[in-house]
C-alpha cells in the first residue's frame, strides 16, 4: 500500500523538529556574549561592521568616548544603531532567566540608565525630523528656546550696561540718606511708600513743608491735630512705627527689592541664589540670622492671620509684626517641607503692585523649579533609590554651605559690576534656562517610557 504525500510531509516535519531539539541543548550562552561586558547580550545592537553589543554597553562606550565607532574594530557607524530585533528575540527565548537577571541589574544602575537616556537623546537629535512629526516639533521647540535664550542674553547685556551706567542713582535713595537731611519732597516720598492710604495726607505734609528735621520732632499727639489731622489711630501708629525704625537706622529702612539690594548687596545676591538652588536652607538661614527684619515679614506675608478686621488693622500689623501664631507656623512648615518654591511664589505675588515684571519672573521661576524638583523626586522613586536620600541631602547641604563660605571669604574682592551681572542674570534669565531644563526632562521621561 502506498503512503500518501501528507504522511511524507508529517514525517519530514517530525524529523526536522527532532533535529532542532537535539541541536538546541548544544547552544551555549557564551555564543551570545557581548564583547564589551562578556555577559549575555541584552537588547543586542548590531553596528554596520557586523559586531553586536549590549545596548547599554554601547551607550556607556559612547558616553565615555563620545565616538561613533565600534568598540572592537573602531569602524565608524552610520546613522544611529538600532536594536537587532531578531537576535534579541532569539536570546530572550533561549535564555529567559539570564536575561531577566541582567535586566534587573541594569535598571538598578543609575549610571547605565543615565547613559541610555543620553544615548537615546543623541539618536533623536541625529534622526531627521521629517519622518516623525512629533519629534520634529520637539527639535524645533528646542531651537526656539535656544533662540529666545540667545536673544534675551543680548537684552541682558543692554540692561546690565544700563544699570551699571545708572548705578549712581542708588546713592540717592533714601536708604543711604540720613533722615535729618530729607527734603519735604523726600518726606512725602517716604510717606507714600507706607501704603496707598498715605496719599490722603500727601498734600498736608507738602503744604507744611515737613522736612526730615521737623519729621523727627513730631509726636502722635501732633499728628492727630491740625494741620496734619490724621484721625485714624492705625495710620498714626503705622507712621510712628516706621519713623522709629528710621531713627534707629539713621536712614529709611528698605521696603522693596531694590532698596534692600542697595543696602545689602552681598546678602541680596546670596539669598537670591540660595532661594533658587536650595530654598529650604535659604529660609533656614533667614530664620537663624535675619529673623526680625526679613523672616517675620516673610512669614506674615505668605501665612497671614485669618482674622476679621479692616484694612487699617492689616496695615498696622505689617508694620508692627508680632510673633507668628501656631496656626501660621503649621501652615508654613507644611509648605516649607513639601512646596518650598510655592512660598517664594506667594511672597512675590504679594509684591505685584510694587514690582510688576520682577514679581512675575519670580513666580514663573518658582513654578519651573517646583516642576524640576518633582522630576528629581520621580527619578529617585522610579530607580528605587529612596535609601540614598539622606546621603543626597547631606551632600547638597555640604555643597551649598561650602559655596556660601567661599563667596563670603572672597566677597570683598569681587567687583560690584560682576555682582550686578550675577544678580540680574539669576533674577531675569533663570526662568528661561529652567524652561529649557523642563523641556529636556520631559523628553527624557518620554524616552524612558518608550
Amino acid at each position: 500500500m502506498e503512503e500518501s504525500p501528507q504522511n511524507d510531509l508529517d514525517a519530514a516535519s517530525l524529523e526536522k523538529n527532532d533535529l532542532l531539539q537535539s541541536a538546541s541543548p548544544q547552544i551555549s550562552i557564551n555564543e551570545f556574549s557581548c564583547h564589551c561586558c562578556y555577559d549575555i547580550l541584552v537588547n543586542p545592537t548590531t553596528l554596520n561592521c557586523g559586531h553586536s553589543f549590549c545596548r547599554h554597553c554601547l551607550a556607556l562606550w559612547w558616553a565615555s568616548s563620545k565616538k561613533t565607532e565600534c568598540p572592537e574594530c573602531r569602524e565608524r557607524w552610520e546613522g544611529f544603531p538600532k536594536v537587532n530585533i531578531l537576535l534579541r528575540d532569539a536570546v530572550e527565548k533561549l535564555f529567559p532567566d539570564a536575561i531577566r537577571m541582567r535586566f534587573e541589574d541594569i535598571q538598578q544602575n543609575s549610571d547605565i540608565v543615565q547613559s541610555l537616556a543620553a544615548f537615546q537623546k543623541f539618536g533623536n537629535d541625529q534622526t531627521p525630523s521629517a519622518p516623525h512629526p512629533r519629534r520634529g516639533n520637539q527639535n524645533r521647540g528646542g531651537g526656539f528656546y535656544s533662540g529666545v535664550l540667545t536673544a534675551l542674553t543680548g537684552v541682558a547685556v543692554v540692561l546690565l550696561v544700563y544699570h551699571w551706567s545708572s548705578r549712581e542713582s542708588e546713592r540717592h535713595l533714601l536708604v543711604h540718606k540720613a533722615v535729618a537731611r530729607w527734603t519735604a519732597e523726600e518726606v512725602v516720598l517716604w510717606l507714600e511708600q507706607l501704603g496707598p492710604w498715605a496719599s490722603l495726607y500727601r498734600d498736608r505734609f507738602l503744604s507744611e513743608r515737613v522736612n526730615g528735621r521737623l519729621l523727627l520732632t513730631l509726636t502722635e499727639e501732633e499728628f492727630s491735630k491740625a494741620p496734619y489731622t490724621i484721625e485714624s489711630s492705625s495710620h498714626r501708629r503705622a507712621i510712628l512705627t516706621e519713623l522709629e525704625r528710621a531713627k534707629a537706622l539713621g536712614a529709611k529702612p528698605p521696603q522693596n527689592l531694590w532698596e534692600y539690594k542697595a543696602v545689602n548687596p552681598g546678602r541680596s545676591l546670596f539669598l537670591l541664589y540660595a532661594l533658587k538652588s536650595s530654598p529650604r536652607l535659604g529660609l533656614l538661614f533667614l530664620y537663624l540670622f535675619d529673623y526680625t527684619d526679613t523672616f517675620l515679614p516673610f512669614i506674615h506675608t505668605i501665612c497671614p492671620l485669618q482674622e476679621d478686621g479692616s484694612g487699617e488693622d492689616i496695615i498696622s500689623k505689617l508694620l508692627d509684626l508680632r510673633e507668628p501664631t501656631w496656626k501660621q507656623w503649621r501652615e508654613f512648615l507644611i509648605k516649607y517641607s513639601f512646596l518650598p518654591y510655592q512660598l517664594i511664589a506667594e511672597f512675590a505675588w504679594d509684591w505685584l503692585e510694587v514690582h510688576y515684571w520682577t514679581s512675575r519672573f519670580l513666580i514663573v521661576n518658582a513654578m519651573l523649579l517646583s516642576v524640576l524638583e518633582l522630576f528629581s523626586f520621580w527619578r529617585i522613586w522610579s530607580r528605587s533609590e529612596l535609601k540614598t536620600v539622606p546621603q543626597r541631602m547631606w551632600s547638597h547641604f555640604w555643597k551649598v554651605s561650602t559655596q556660601g563660605l567661599f563667596v563670603a571669604m572672597f566677597w570683598p574682592l569681587i567687583p560690584q559690576f560682576v555682582c550686578n551681572c550675577l544678580f540680574y542674570w539669576a533674577l531675569y534669565f533663570s526662568p528661561i534656562i529652567n524652561i529649557d531644563l523642563v523641556v529636556k526632562e520631559v523628553r527624557r521621561l518620554e524616552t524612558q517610557v518608550l
